[in-house]
């Protein structure tokens, strides 16, 4: 059957990939599971100490999320459909998206959130309006990416730190004020512009990423098992 796109996104247990390029149907074969997930934040910061102790500090480059996955012993079923995909994106030239098991939201819901008014890059939270299911929210710990119609091009992925109510909020916050409404803050501030109206995809966040190395290798044990692991860093479109 044709197909309009090859998938760009790494086979994981919840995401198959078909021997023609194509993902996702039941039918498909499905990506290995991870063994262990290294996650850091990188920010580098430019900091200064006067004689008296004074401190200043600024960041000086923007904040990306770095990744390393390690896998169990494959067999070779399991092995090809992920190394021919990462080979394909040959070393660090072509990014592609990737979702980690921790990143399911702490709590449950079906809730939209819809950003209220437009926010300019360098925003630390984000005022949404919550559909619904407004007693089930998301939690600091969650992560988000933006779904912004307004610009495409934003894939910036970031981590809720705070989450303000109606009744749990600075005193001096005066726009957040139904609880239909969340003040959300994150880490990084917002790496591009946001309309009103875009909306925080959260159930299965999507990581823009890339390969940090241009060579890739595996080794096969006596057992016919092979021993491969991963490491990425975000990548901005």
């Amino acid at each position: 059957m044709a197909f309009s796109n090859f998938t760009d996104r790494l086979p994981d247990p919840n995401w198959t990939i078909h021997d023609s390029g194509e993902g996702h149907a039941s039918n498909y074969t499905a990506g290995p599971g991870f063994a262990s997930v290294d996650f850091a934040s990188e920010q580098p910061v430019s900091i200064s100490r006067t004689n008296s102790g004074r401190v200043m500090s600024r960041a000086i480059v923007g904040q990306r999320w770095k990744i390393k996955i390690s896998y169990n012993p494959m067999t070779r079923a399991q092995f090809e459909p992920v190394y021919n995909f990462l080979l394909e994106k040959r070393g660090r030239l072509k990014p592609f998206f990737i979702t980690l098991p921790q990143h399911t939201p702490r709590s449950a819901t079906s809730s939209t959130y819809t950003v209220q008014s437009n926010l300019t890059a360098g925003t630390d939270n984000i005022l949404c309006t919550v559909s619904s299911d407004t007693n089930a929210n998301l939690k600091p710990g969650d992560m988000i990416t933006i779904a912004d119609s307004g610009n495409s091009n934003h894939k910036k992925a970031y981590q809720i730190v705070r989450v303000n109510d109606s009744t749990n909020k600075l005193s001096s916050d005066s726009a957040l004020n139904t609880t239909t409404e969340r003040r959300l803050y994150i880490v990084p501030p917002l790496a591009k512009a946001v309309n009103s109206s875009a909306t925080l995809s959260y159930t299965t966040p999507l990581i823009r990423v890339v390969q940090t190395a241009d060579v890739q290798e595996y080794s096969i044990g006596t057992n016919n098992l092979y021993q491969f692991s991963l490491n990425l860093e975000e990548a901005q479109v």
